[in-house]
């Protein structure tokens, strides 16, 4: 049979797992997925993903990329691995695509958004996808920070120190903080779209917010760390149970 490119959108619960990308001794999500796929298509099969996140981040919309020469029609490609995953990995959706499609180098945009929940109790439900932080957030202060990001900026200061990636200019479409009420509480989400994000940014970006948001410092502290392209001039990384990949555009 001839053979289909086929780009497929994913959801997962990311709090088991040691990242996307397989690792000897870890447990992953590709390594999972991998597994998954060979049961159905036979020992061969692989896939590729557009995103590589860390340990702990979810995703709603990861994409990956198989090439199969099954007679499985593609609609019927989410149920058929689906069944073969664990409960907190689902493939939402799949789609033909030509086969010069880069899952990586065609993407034109990402959204990630990380939650907060603002109260003196820790949410013990919802602690595997937030961040509890006991503080009332200065929301408007953290959005004044947060429209500092927007545009084409080296963003060296807000990469983790082990991304030895000489080109740190990405472009940030949007940086928007809201506030929603919640019981004993409140959700703070932080969501940050652009053409690719640095090892570690966002989350660097959301704990330099935080910073912002309990009054440590003012909005415009924003310039002067981008200025320094130093990441000890930003604020602590927040952890990665908070953040998810929302959808990746091409």
């Amino acid at each position: 049979m001839a053979l289909r490119n086929i780009k497929l959108t994913i959801a997962y619960d990311g709090s088991d797992y040691h990242g996307w990308q397989i690792q000897p001794g870890c447990v992953t999500i590709q390594g999972v997925l991998t597994e998954a796929l060979r049961s159905l298509l036979g020992p061969r099969a692989r896939i590729c993903g557009a995103s590589r996140t860390d340990a702990g981040v979810s995703a709603l919309g990861q994409v990956g990329l198989i090439q199969i020469d099954t007679p499985i029609p593609t609609e019927n490609f989410p149920k058929a691995v689906t069944d073969r995953l664990p409960e907190n990995i689902a493939i939402v959706k799949a789609q033909d695509v030509p086969m010069g499609f880069d899952v990586i180098g065609d993407v034109r945009s990402k959204l990630y958004r990380y939650a907060i929940f603002c109260g003196p109790v820790r949410p013990v439900l919802h602690m595997r996808q937030c961040w509890h932080v006991p503080a009332d957030l200065d929301v408007p202060a953290m959005n004044a920070a947060a429209s500092l990001l927007v545009g084409k900026k080296d963003f060296k200061s807000f990469a983790a120190a082990a991304d030895r990636r000489e080109d740190s200019v990405r472009t940030i479409f949007r940086c928007d903080v809201t506030a929603a009420p919640a019981q004993d509480g409140r959700w703070v989400y932080v969501e940050a779209e652009g053409d690719g994000f640095l090892y570690n940014m966002v989350r660097n970006i959301v704990g330099t917010l935080v910073e912002v948001g309990v009054g440590r410092w003012p909005p415009g502290k924003i310039t002067e760390i981008l200025e320094a392209r130093d990441r000890t001039a930003a604020g602590p990384i927040a952890p990665p149970n908070g953040l998810c990949l929302m959808w990746i555009k091409y």
